[in-house]
């Protein structure tokens, strides 16, 4: 987690805040070659997204595995993400990390197990969590999941996450929006939607 020296979070009232859930990563999983058109497509959507974000200095959060690498650290991983082969590289530099933004590593899948997510979030006053990556039937779900048990509000932008094949997604989706009441809706109108009272 990264927090800037004499930096001051923003207080508007049910603060926003995006989570960008491992899409920084090697790309090593079963089934990721096979996957990596969408999963491009994906963090360019994400990117478009956080650049928007960005404009309106709402705070951006990557939530990351550490891959089982407990002396790791965020600056390390993106930096085996840029060593390793054109893909996983080619999806690293659409989401680059940018000085101001924040970083959460996980030790598995949701992203408020075992991390200090929950007290970040309420440091930046952040009430409403558009949650953005990879797997949205695995760690996307998880941390949705954790993040309404807690007590936020949840927006989806569906076409800035990504499961294995187009079932998983769509019972992701059904899931978040059934059980947790997330807003599913697409990037182009998600940050209107988590703006409104």
């Amino acid at each position: 987690m990264v927090l800037q020296e004499g930096s001051k979070p923003n207080s508007r009232p049910k603060q926003i805040g995006l989570l960008i859930i491992d899409m920084i990563n090697e790309l090593k999983f079963d089934g990721a070659q096979d996957l990596l058109p969408c999963i491009r497509e994906t963090a360019r959507n994400i990117a478009k997204l956080k650049d928007r974000m960005k404009a309106e200095q709402l705070p951006i959060i990557y939530v990351n595995d550490n891959f089982g690498r407990w002396k790791s650290d965020f600056k390390k991983l993106v930096s085996r993400c840029l060593e390793e082969d054109q893909n996983a590289r080619s999806v690293v530099e659409l989401l680059m990390p940018q000085q101001d933004d924040y970083f959460v590593l996980k030790p598995k899948h949701s992203g408020f197990y075992a991390t200090p997510l929950d007290l970040l979030l309420e440091h930046l006053g952040v009430h409403r969590l558009i949650l953005t990556g990879l797997l949205g039937n695995n760690c996307v779900l998880y941390t949705a999941a954790d993040a309404y048990m807690r007590g936020y509000e949840i927006f989806l932008p569906s076409d800035c996450m990504l499961s294995m094949n187009e079932e998983a997604n769509r019972f992701a989706l059904e899931q978040m929006k059934g059980t947790l009441n997330a807003v599913i809706s697409i990037s182009d109108t998600v940050l209107e939607d988590a703006a409104r009272d």
